[in-house]
């Protein structure tokens, strides 16, 4: 079944995220970077195009990835999406999955309210998974974005990542479940 654009429609607070967009630069004789490598997409991806890459990543045929609404993507193919898990929940409060392209995967947000305000500590969604205490240049426009729909719910990107790890701890193990 093919998804109308209004069924693919981002949320108004991500929608917003997609609009600023991330920075990211990287350098190749220092081998540094700065920002993040994230690039969030207009719209939710196409559960036809998620099932496509789903079955490729898992290698299986069976699975489809219905249980995931990605939003964007990294320059190595990285993912970041809701995990629909919360039955009749709404999407901006199903937890947050970042799946990299060498087989990592786990939750970093609880949900999109914990992600706005790790957007606006600096961090994208692969910095959460690898290392959500390291150092990070906040971003002032995430920030606006983060008070104006999630306010007061700011605390440090290691305890948001902490909470959801804590909510979900067999993701992995879920998703290894999966592969073949």
């Amino acid at each position: 079944m093919t998804e109308t654009l209004e069924n693919l429609a981002l949320p108004t607070a991500l929608a917003e995220v997609a609009e600023v967009g991330f920075e990211w630069e990287y350098d190749e004789e220092t081998d540094e970077s700065r920002g993040c490598d994230f690039e969030p997409y207009q719209r939710f991806e196409a559960p036809e195009k998620t099932a496509w890459w789903f079955r490729l990543w898992t290698g299986n045929p069976e699975v489809d990835g219905g249980e995931f609404r990605f939003f964007g993507s990294t320059g190595s193919g990285d993912y970041a999406g809701f995990w629909l898990v919360r039955p009749g929940a709404p999407i901006t409060e199903q937890p947050v999955i970042y799946i990299d392209s060498e087989g990592e995967c786990g939750v970093i947000a609880r949900d999109l309210g914990d992600l706005l305000w790790l957007f606006a500590d600096g961090f994208g969604p692969m910095e959460a998974f690898t290392d959500p205490d390291q150092e990070t240049e906040p971003n002032e426009a995430f920030r606006v974005i983060a008070e104006r729909h999630a306010p007061g719910r700011h605390r440090p990107a290691a305890e948001i990542v902490a909470a959801a790890r804590a909510e979900f701890p067999d993701f992995a193990e879920r998703i290894a479940a999966m592969c073949r």
